[in-house]
């Protein structure tokens, strides 16, 4: 049976993942090689030391072509970062044969004109997205091929990436030794994986906490509506951590990998408490989560609840998800999703 290999590679603050599928006649893919590597030469999603940069997609690429047993010579590369912006757009075609049905040619002269919308010479169309169509000012049309018509117009959301950042991905990609087969939208990616049909319906927002960003994303009517990136992560949440505990980033994350680990249950209420005449100092034990597991080099083998999780983490979270209901408000669908 006759099959294609197709790999892709999404390249984070963090981390760099490869996989790699095999595509048999059937059209379902066949997981054969996955790998992760820490990455190194990138922040905030973008590329900021090609040397570094290229040296871990290697690592990562390398040990996903050894599970797999195949070598590749292109991939899919995803793309996020501050540079990502959307617009929504319209395109207007006449139906190259009104008397005629609709046909996947006058789809994609609709489409071709709304991609046609002014833009700055440092910005690229990543992807062209139809949200609907209007067959003859009739609205709410997913699908218009087969349908009879004079006017097809289509109201489509188009996503950017800056120039410069989808160039440093191809030199990246070129130091690697492989060809590049598109680029697609960090956010759209997870969006698809992780989101239902009904959801997408109903109305949802769509957020994907990264390492160095946010990707945001709203559906309204099936349709991706509205997207954006944020500069700020869970990295923010690491960085907060080692400056007020005083310790290295490396401490600090594995303190935030633990707090992901353990069931760390609310105190109960001081006039709980007092009815059973509770120790003090037993108290302010039990309000103390143990790091001794973790072996950190500067001797920290505990903390209190209160600090790291209250007074630190707790409030950048506010923060973060304060901008979002800011990004939501931006958009004009917040009263939809």
């Amino acid at each position: 049976m006759n099959k294609r290999i197709i790999a892709g590679i999404d390249i984070g603050s963090s981390k760099v993942i490869t996989i790699i599928a095999s595509v048999p006649e059937t059209g379902h893919l066949n997981i054969i090689g996955v790998a992760t590597n820490h990455s190194r030469g990138i922040k905030k999603g973008q590329i900021v030391d090609i040397e570094d940069a290229t040296q871990s997609v290697v690592q990562s690429l390398e040990a996903a072509e050894r599970m797999a047993g195949y070598s590749i010579s292109s991939a899919y590369f995803s793309i996020g970062g501050a540079h990502i912006a959307s617009q929504n757009s319209h395109g207007v075609v006449a139906v190259a044969e009104p008397h005629k049905e609709i046909t996947p040619d006058d789809v994609k002269r609709a489409v071709d004109a709304a991609r046609a919308v002014s833009m700055a010479s440092t910005r690229e169309i990543l992807h062209v997205l139809p949200r609907e169509f209007i067959v003859d000012s009739q609205e709410g049309i997913k699908d218009p091929v087969g349908m009879t018509g004079v006017r097809l117009e289509v109201n489509t959301h188009l996503i950017t990436a800056g120039t410069t950042a989808l160039k440093n991905m191809e030199k990246c990609a070129s130091l690697v030794g492989i060809d590049v087969d598109g680029f697609i939208f960090n956010g759209l990616a997870a969006s698809t994986a992780v989101l239902t049909e009904t959801e997408k319906e109903l109305g949802v927002v769509m957020v994907d906490l990264g390492a160095g960003t946010m990707d945001i994303c709203i559906y309204i009517d099936g349709a991706l509506s509205y997207s954006s990136v944020l500069p700020i992560g869970a990295r923010n949440i690491t960085n907060d951590l080692a400056i007020g505990f005083r310790i290295s980033l490396e401490s600090a994350e594995n303190i935030k990998l633990l707090l992901n680990q353990k069931n760390i249950q609310p105190q109960p209420p001081e006039e709980v408490l007092m009815p059973f005449k509770k120790d003090k100092h037993k108290n302010e034990d039990a309000d103390d989560i143990n790091l001794t597991s973790l072996n950190l080099p500067e001797g920290l083998n505990k903390a209190s609840r209160k600090t790291l999780i209250d007074g630190i983490i707790k409030p950048r979270l506010n923060e973060m998800f304060t901008m979002v209901g800011l990004e939501i408000k931006k958009s004009g669908f917040g009263g939809l999703t």
